[in-house]
């Protein structure tokens, strides 16, 4: 079955501070969404990449990508994001002609993704028709209750990552359904239409880089190039 990945690289990523939005600040000297791209293309390199990203910042990542040297450039297509993710992911989606194949998106801003994660997400997906990694949270939870608060059993919570897995034929009817663009993620489109994903082991290690200190922690996990 063919696979599609589509990571989002959509925001303006103005947490981390720098020039630069995230996506493009440098990791080992590499642009950090260049990271997702490698990683799904180790994982499969057959797999079909679409790299989603402001139309206005196509130019300057052609020019990033035409520094890389030439082993470290990755065969992807560029797709529009859009004023949300849930349009973001739309725009890659539509342009998947074929519905009998999988698909993940990823999040340009999780680089420490593992083989293991999208292996499970891939598995997951065809015997299931899709998967969700997830793992366990570890701080202490409190419920906010208006002016006040009260503490939850942190047990019956796990915390959500990508790669979001899904058979693309069910991907497609959820986005194609849902009404608003609020949903944070593409597990939230797909329940919506009445189909509750499967749940997979994530990593702890598959750091979402949000904020500043986020790069140095991403360049001491990540495992050295090959």
């Amino acid at each position: 079955m063919r696979k599609h990945v589509i990571i989002v690289a959509g925001g303006a990523g103005t947490r981390l501070g720098g020039a630069l939005p995230k996506q493009f600040q440098m990791l080992r000297e590499r642009p950090l969404l260049w990271w997702s791209l490698k990683a799904f293309h180790d994982e499969d390199p057959s797999a079909q990449l679409h790299l989603v990203l402001p139309k206005q910042f196509f130019s300057l990542w052609k020019e990033l990508e035409a520094e890389l040297a030439e082993s470290d450039r990755i065969l992807h297509s560029l797709h529009p994001g859009g004023a949300s993710r849930f349009e973001s992911v739309q725009s890659a989606l539509n342009a998947i002609a074929e519905e009998d194949s999988l698909v993940a998106v990823h999040d340009a801003a999780r680089p420490l993704v593992s083989r293991e994660v999208i292996e499970a997400g891939w598995k997951t997906a065809a015997e299931k028709g899709g998967g969700v990694p997830v793992v366990s949270v570890t701080d202490s939870l409190r419920r906010l209750d208006g002016d006040s608060s009260h503490a939850v059993d942190r047990s019956l919570y796990v915390a959500v990552q990508t790669p979001q897995v899904f058979q693309t034929r069910l991907l497609k009817e959820a986005y194609k359904r849902a009404e608003g663009n609020s949903f944070t993620d593409d597990a939230s489109v797909v329940e919506a239409n009445g189909v509750v994903p499967s749940l997979f082991k994530g990593s702890h290690t598959n750091i979402k880089v949000t904020n500043p200190g986020d790069l140095e922690i991403a360049t001491l996990l990540l495992p050295p190039l090959s």
